[in-house]
């Protein structure tokens, strides 16, 4: 476990001009890299939304509200962060990079001091992070993942903190085509069955690339998942669930009997338990819905 640094802005102000936090732009995104002579890097995923427009529909996608306490992975400068701080009631967010989560802090105190009081940051690897290691219960994620580690959070997250009932993540364009890809699609697969698990998955959006700096090379998507929880009650546990999609398309091409005989122990004990769940051996995962897989990792080997 990463050791955490938990940060909160300074307490809330009476001279606060403007009720609303005000935004980062090009130049105030440029200015604070500079001062913190912070040079984005593919290691980390970093690519910092500038455009004000973006970050208010991000916000508008997610749906949060006064009532809500927002996770946000991977902060960055503050783009994503100050927009939530003006909708959500409060904001929890992980960055990775403790010199970015040090400044975060002071840029709120600059830009939403009304606001200041309703931000933690917590330094730490998302990948690591627990419900426990948290200050506050939070209800959602609002985020720009990291592209190179995003479904990984994504599904630690909704793992790890049961309390999260709804998120919505940029990612890249091609990853959110899989996480909300259906049964028979040809980009499902892993990441749409995992994502399913938790609830209801799909598109919210498309993000163009002239909204960052430094520009990517790929377009990004938004997803959003609303957690509803159907498998918690099933015999089989997730770790089990997950397991056997892991199984079913680590070879993709095969049919089900094939591809689970490792997991199984042979092809035979494979269509035994795949007769056992109601699917026909001879299927493909692909054509199969998560509700399928929580039905076969339930049966008991022979």
């Amino acid at each position: 476990m990463a050791r955490l640094l938990v940060e909160s802005g300074p307490a809330l102000t009476d001279d606060a001009e403007s009720p609303a936090p005000r935004l980062l732009g090009p130049a105030q995104i440029r200015r604070l890299a500079a001062e913190l002579d912070v040079r984005p890097t593919k290691t980390l995923g970093q690519n910092f939304v500038h455009d004000a427009n973006t970050v208010r529909r991000i916000v508008a996608a997610s749906g949060v509200g006064p009532d809500d306490t927002v996770l946000e992975v991977g902060p960055g400068l503050g783009s994503l962060t100050l927009a939530l701080l003006g909708t959500a009631g409060r904001v929890v967010a992980v960055e990775i990079d403790p010199k970015l989560a040090q400044r975060l802090p002071h840029t709120v105190d600059e830009f939403a001091p009304q606001r200041a009081d309703a931000l933690d940051v917590v330094t730490a690897d998302a990948l690591a992070v627990t419900a426990d290691d948290l200050p506050v219960t939070p209800t959602a994620i609002v985020a720009n993942l990291p592209y190179n580690v995003a479904v990984p959070v994504l599904l630690h997250l909704m793992t790890e903190i049961p309390s999260i009932a709804t998120a919505l993540v940029m990612v890249q364009a091609e990853v959110a085509d899989r996480l909300a890809a259906g049964p028979g699609s040809r980009v499902y697969g892993v990441p749409s069955v995992k994502a399913r698990y938790f609830g209801d998955v799909a598109r919210a959006g498309a993000v163009g690339r002239n909204v960052f700096w430094p520009e990517p090379k790929v377009e990004s998507g938004l997803v959003r998942i609303t957690r509803t929880d159907p498998y918690v009650d099933e015999s089989a546990t997730r770790a089990q669930v997950f397991a056997v999609i892991d199984a079913a398309f680590a070879q993709r091409r095969k049919t089900m009997r094939s591809a689970l005989a490792t997991w199984a122990g042979s092809p035979a004990e494979a269509e035994r338990r795949l007769r056992a769940a109601g699917i026909d051996p001879q299927i493909r995962g692909e054509k199969l819905d998560v509700g399928d897989f929580v039905r076969l990792a339930g049966v008991e080997p022979a």
